[in-house]
């Protein structure tokens, strides 16, 4: 019998120059409320020993390199140059001027034991006036704000800030998180089709520009990477695609992968790969914080609310699969109730059938902590955007879309259906680090066993 030929993926011919991860690495975080405050304090907290930073890949993950039979797996942080811990320093903005250990407490998230034991590091994080206007943000009053003729004046404030935090800290590289609120709906205008337009309608004060917007400017002019935590459009503009590849500061979002839409991303490709019908999948949720009040707006909640609903008909694809998920209906409901704060509650009731078409429920009740099941995503993002900022290959590409896995609604191409699978997520990201460091791409073919 003829011998099959080998169909392992040969290992790339090339590495890509990756700068190494010198000296401070600065992170600027718009929003010092629940998810901010949790991740800075845990960053503190792991860095003394008090403890483990558990949901990070970054931190905890491996990557299998080469064969099953060759037992290659390192941590990621041992096998591409990441940032340590110890070199991250932090500032920010919000409309509250609560330093970050007040802001932490107010949260309610971390219990006070352990905030109590890094209170003199998060009491010196004070947060700068943020850009703030309730027009955008209908639930929030802060008074802690920039005052500008026009959203450029704004922009510059903000440029400044971060010129002067790079100096002041020490940093030699910056990274921009978003972990502000959901603003309220908006769609693409003319203003945001190019740079010339966006500061156009900057200094026209447009109403077409957003606050996030404005912080996502500022960074990327200064050649800053943006992670956008919310659903805003923030970068997810052609303005924003432009500046990030002319000024190699790459981009990702949108909205945070945490609760709920995170079960959605793990069941529904089940249902999918063993062709499980779904007639209807209906999900509600409560929460208290500071989140759940903003939500309680339609405005932003129409925001959030695309971003939750595109899920399942991405994973799904009811046009490839009439018979299957043509007729489901999805429905998703979001109540502001203070007594449960920080600590999230979503509830889905999922109809599916199967053989002979015969139907069957499924019950999820997920208790969550959401700024616990944010904060190491933030810490990931922070990390592998410094990571694409100092690499030739994807630093002036803009979109950094194989970090898909850790967002609702992930940033394509434009004209690219999004890819919302979080184990095809979550395999893209891995090849793209073994992609980056000339390594076998793992396919999962496994023929070659059996030679």
């Amino acid at each position: 019998m003829a011998k099959r030929p080998k169909t392992a993926q040969k290992p790339s011919s090339k590495t890509f120059e990756i700068q190494p991860a010198k000296g401070k690495l600065g992170v600027l975080i718009p929003g010092m409320g629940a998810v901010a405050t949790t991740f800075v304090a845990g960053v503190e907290s792991v860095r003394k020993g008090l403890a483990s930073p558990f949901g990070s890949m970054t931190q905890m993950g491996t990557i299998r390199l080469g064969k099953r039979t060759d037992g290659r797996s390192p941590k990621v942080k041992e096998f591409v140059p990441l940032a340590g811990l110890d070199d991250l320093v932090f500032t920010g903005w919000d409309p509250f001027d609560d330093d970050m250990y007040t802001a932490a407490r107010k949260a309610g998230v971390l219990e006070r034991e352990l905030l109590d034991q890094v209170k003199p590091f998060l009491s010196l994080i004070k947060p700068r006036p943020a850009v703030f206007d309730r027009n955008y943000v209908k639930k929030l009053d802060g008074r802690h704000v920039k005052k500008g003729k026009t959203k450029m004046d704004l922009a510059e404030q903000l440029r400044a800030d971060i010129q002067d935090f790079k100096k002041s800290s020490g940093a030699s590289r910056l990274i921009t998180i978003w972990c502000g609120s959901t603003e309220i709906f908006l769609k693409p205008t003319a203003a945001h089709q190019s740079v010339k337009a966006f500061e156009k309608a900057m200094h026209a004060n447009d109403d077409a520009i957003a606050p996030s917007m404005i912080y996502a400017y500022a960074s990327l002019m200064e050649g800053v990477p943006f992670a956008n935590g919310a659903p805003n459009l923030t970068v997810d503009l052609p303005v924003m695609h432009e500046l990030s590849r002319k000024n190699e500061a790459p981009i990702c979002g949108k909205d945070f992968k945490t609760g709920q839409t995170l079960m959605k991303t793990i069941l529904a490709p089940g249902f999918k790969a063993r062709l499980l019908g779904l007639n209807g999948w209906f999900s509600t949720n409560i929460l208290g914080n500071r989140d759940g009040e903003v939500l309680d707006d339609p405005g932003s909640f129409k925001t959030k609310e695309e971003s939750k609903l595109s899920v399942l008909e991405h994973i799904l694809q009811p046009d490839l699969y009439p018979d299957l998920y043509g007729k489901m209906s999805h429905v998703v409901r979001i109540n502001y109730y203070p007594p449960r704060g920080d600590n999230k509650e979503g509830w889905d009731n999922i109809d599916i059938f199967g053989w002979l078409g015969y139907p069957m429920q499924i019950k999820v009740d997920f208790l969550c902590r959401d700024s616990i099941l944010a904060a190491p995503i933030v810490l990931d993002l922070v990390l592998f955007l410094d990571l694409a900022k100092r690499t030739s290959e994807l630093n002036s590409i803009g979109i950094q879309e194989w970090l898909s896995f850790y967002f609702k609604s992930p940033m394509t191409a434009p004209g690219l259906y999004p890819e919302h699978d979080l184990f095809i997520q979550l395999m893209k990201l891995k090849n793209t680090l073994r992609h980056l460091k000339g390594e076998e791409l793992i396919t999962h073919l496994g023929l070659e066993y059996y030679d």
